[in-house]
């Protein structure tokens, strides 16, 4: 897909939905970061149902330590892998308070270098608690970008750069959202549901699915 195909595809997206945002429930960089890093292989719903009891008990470093593993684990048992979670969740929490005073790093490589947060995660908290062109790439983005031709890869980091490169600078604030939402649906992975995608006259997707009826019964 050419720059000028792509810039399209993005800006039928953000006319579609002009200020959009992560649907992850969260209150500050911390939050955030827990409820992304929870949100590994889980759903977003999940995920909210979960910190809606989690972040009242806990919602500092000091206090999710304090909570310790087991007192976190009640709280995120629904969630896939909960037990990994809650011993990451408290293990990133105390080195917060070792190595950054509590406060949560706007930096890529100190996020990375906490217990359970790779470059998806960090990618978001840049974005949305510290306003960076970050472009986290889910399981949502990587199939949109390649199903469409936006930003085709093998890996999630080679459609993170495809994505980087072709997307002009004043969408890169936005874009993670809008990808992700569009992914997640309207380009489905069974059904993309093309009929009413905004950006379908600059998708490259060759087997775009058409809105039919289901067959009567009367």
């Amino acid at each position: 897909m050419a720059a000028p195909q792509a810039e399209a595809f993005i800006r039928a997206l953000a006319a579609s939905n002009p200020a959009p945002e992560t649907e992850l429930h969260y209150s500050s960089p911390y939050t955030l970061l827990v409820a992304v890093a929870l949100s590994a292989q889980a759903t977003d719903v999940s995920v909210n149902k979960a910190t809606a009891t989690l972040f009242p008990a806990a919602s500092t470093p000091e206090a999710m330590v304090a909570l310790g593993e087991e007192g976190v684990g009640q709280h995120i048992r629904s969630i896939g892998l909960w037990k990994t979670k809650a011993k990451n969740v408290v293990a990133l929490s105390r080195l917060l308070i070792e190595r950054h005073g509590g406060a949560v790093p706007a930096d890529r490589a100190a996020l990375e270098a906490l217990p359970g947060v790779g470059r998806k995660t960090a990618n978001v908290v840049l974005n949305v608690a510290f306003g960076e062109e970050a472009m986290a790439v889910d399981t949502h983005i990587f199939r949109l970008g390649n199903r469409t031709g936006l930003a085709p890869g093998k890996t999630p980091r080679a459609v993170e750069d495809e994505l980087m490169k072709r997307i002009p600078p004043d969408l890169l604030r936005d874009a993670h959202h809008w990808l992700i939402l569009h992914g997640r649906y309207i380009c489905k992975a069974r059904l993309p549901e093309c009929w009413h995608c905004v950006a379908t006259a600059h998708c490259n997707y060759k087997d775009k699915v058409s809105f039919r009826l289901p067959p009567s019964r009367s």
